[in-house]
């Protein structure tokens, strides 16, 4: 015996509501992270003892630019989900569990902008 309604069976909507698109793009982001983080390594290697000039040039590249921005925000789009659901799972009160959320949510879009603006500061020489 199930539950759910007709409508929600077809459309695959668990409670929430949000569940499914939150896993996915959770699994779309770790996958996206792989080739973003595998560059950014290479890239800090290659000029981890380079000077400040130097290093500022390849960082304001259009390429490395439009390359770190997306790292920075699938970083912390993930990073935000991944403690969503830890913070789901593991606090109890109702209250707490949505302030939570909300700080870390915030948090992440307020850091991830300060990089964002940083990089294209570089990138536009301001």
């Amino acid at each position: 015996m199930s539950f759910r309604t007709p409508l929600k069976q077809a459309l695959g909507l668990g409670a929430s509501h949000s569940g499914t698109s939150h896993w996915w793009l959770q699994r779309v982001t770790a996958v996206a992270l792989v080739p973003l983080l595998i560059w950014f390594i290479i890239g800090l290697v290659r000029h981890g003892g380079a000077d400040y000039e130097s290093a500022r040039a390849w960082l304001g590249s259009p390429i490395t630019a439009v390359l770190m921005i997306l790292t920075l925000a699938t970083t912390f789009i993930h990073g935000a989900l991944g403690i969503q659901i830890i913070l789901e799972d593991y606090v109890g009160h109702d209250a707490l569990k949505l302030a939570l959320i909300v700080l870390v949510k915030f948090a992440a879009v307020a850091i991830a902008a300060m990089g964002i603006f940083a990089v294209l500061s570089i990138a536009f020489g301001g």
